[in-house]
């Protein structure tokens, strides 16, 4: 009798540390599923950035690439996801970057490399762990009301107060400039 109890305790001992297994490897695998949809959304933000300081000459479109409603140029963020997913011992299945709502959202999906490993639970030495995140780049400034000067462009955002741009002025030649984060938030969503 003895035995068959200590028997009984040592298999459920190894089954708890299974699923102790399982649900390190999916931590694992959900850590850099946010690490690489952070990456492809601060990839994006950077994009977007960039987009807004090339269009300063345009006056019809600086406010459209400040508000988020203008296409993502490159595929960076691609790139930015598959580094970071890899940098955490985990592949992509699958990245995209889609407008929502006035924002921008990138959504990863991946496979970790690693597996669960063995256990008394038949086929956990070939599973991986599968995990998706979505990350969000909102908009955090706005066009303000024309002041004194109407030949600079003055944008108000939320957190760093109000931003004068000259665009008649090289961006590598002025000093103060909103960062990215200034102008664009990131953060995870799900």
């Amino acid at each position: 009798m003895y035995v068959v109890v200590v028997a009984g305790l040592l298999f459920l001992a190894f089954a708890y540390f299974a699923f102790a297994q399982a649900a390190a490897a999916r931590n694992s695998g959900q850590s850099a599923a946010d690490a690489a949809s952070l990456a492809a959304a601060q990839d994006g933000r950077d994009e977007l950035t960039d987009g807004f300081f090339e269009s300063l000459g345009n006056p019809d479109e600086w406010p459209a690439w400040l508000a988020v409603e203008e296409e993502i140029p490159g595929a960076g963020y691609d790139a930015a996801a598959r580094q970071l997913a890899g940098d955490n011992d985990a592949d992509v299945e699958s990245v995209g970057m889609a407008e929502v709502d006035g924002a921008y959202e990138s959504s990863v999906a991946i496979v970790t490399r690693g597996t669960v490993g063995d256990s008394v639970i038949p086929g956990t030495e070939s599973t991986h762990a599968k995990a998706d995140a979505t990350a969000t780049i909102e908009p955090l400034c706005v066009a303000a009301p024309e002041g004194e000067e109407a030949d600079l462009i003055e944008i108000d955002c939320r957190g760093s107060g109000r931003w004068q741009i000259d665009p008649d002025t090289p961006i590598d030649e002025q000093d103060d400039l909103p960062e990215p984060k200034d102008l664009f938030s990131v953060h995870l969503v799900e």
